[in-house]
């Protein structure tokens, strides 16, 4: 799905004559990928030199490229600084990476626990890209 198509699906949706946040179809899953450790080899903020030689995860490429084909929308969200974010691209690019979007500035050191008011779900990378499967697990959720 290109840009512009993307654009398109998220652009003003009017629910009553109010204006309410888009909801992407269900088949459409909006992916956001953090890179380093992730797609590519772990380079940590304090050696940006080093980002425009990162060694990818071929498997890696070949998944998200799979997921952009397929129509989904691919963001990257990196702890990265917005002063990295020229060499970013361009690595993201050399490398053939397609995508939509890339998120600058996400906190750093883990242990993420997102909260939402729309669907979130989280698959931690262990080292290999694959296709998602489904796994019954217990998770954290709001006592109703």
């Amino acid at each position: 799905m290109k840009k512009a198509d993307v654009e398109k699906l998220l652009s003003e949706k009017v629910e009553n004559g109010q204006h309410i946040s888009p909801i992407l179809p269900e088949n459409i899953k909006n992916y956001l990928i953090d890179i380093d450790g992730t797609i590519c080899e772990d380079i940590p903020n304090e050696e940006p030199e080093r980002m425009l030689t990162a060694k990818v995860y071929p498997d890696a490429l070949k998944t998200l490229n799979k997921w952009f084909e397929q129509g989904h929308i691919i963001c990257f969200f990196t702890s990265r600084t917005e002063a990295h974010r020229a060499n970013t691209e361009i690595w993201l690019n050399k490398n053939g990476f397609k995508y939509h979007a890339l998120l600058m500035g996400k906190p750093r050191g883990g242990n993420y626990h997102w909260i939402d008011n729309h669907l979130v779900k989280a698959t931690r990378y262990k080292g290999k890209f694959t296709d998602l499967v489904n796994k019954d697990v217990t998770i954290q959720v709001f006592k109703e």
